[in-house]
């Protein structure tokens, strides 16, 4: 018999360097799993990455628990390969950068995955929205 969900938590977390301090602690804590072992478990599995991942955390109710990692946000990616250290806050009067169609590709093979569309082509245009939203031009 399958076990029953008791609980799901959605949470961003550098790779690697999970600690029980918040957000984690106080995201897990009520649900009463044992937060050290999940800090040690995507600790060894994103180890070596260097990004912040996306994770939801499924908890059962015998207080076990199993996570998947996503791939990491469009926003972090484009700050990386525009090498801006944040969005613009008025990015439809202030640029703070600049991306290529090949670098809108590149992000877009990688989170083609966890998007909700079926073509890179589509994938592509929502990296490239979010590049506009945060006030990086995107060039031919």
């Amino acid at each position: 018999m399958a076990k029953k969900v008791t609980g799901f938590v959605k949470l961003q977390i550098p790779a690697g360097r999970a600690n029980p301090a918040p957000p984690v602690g106080t995201a897990l804590g009520p649900q009463g799993i044992n937060i050290m072992a999940f800090v040690k478990e995507f600790n060894a599995r994103t180890q070596g990455q260097d990004t912040i991942l996306p994770v939801e955390v499924t908890i059962f109710s015998d207080k076990s628990f199993t996570f998947i990692t996503k791939t990491p946000p469009a926003a972090v990616l484009l700050k990386n390969e525009a090498g801006v250290e944040k969005g613009s806050g008025t990015p439809n009067k202030q640029k703070v950068g600049s991306v290529t169609k090949a670098q809108i590709r590149k992000i877009a093979e990688i989170k083609l995955p966890d998007l909700n569309c079926d073509t890179i082509e589509s994938a592509e245009a929502m990296v490239a929205g979010a590049a506009r939203s945060m006030g990086i031009e995107v060039k031919g």
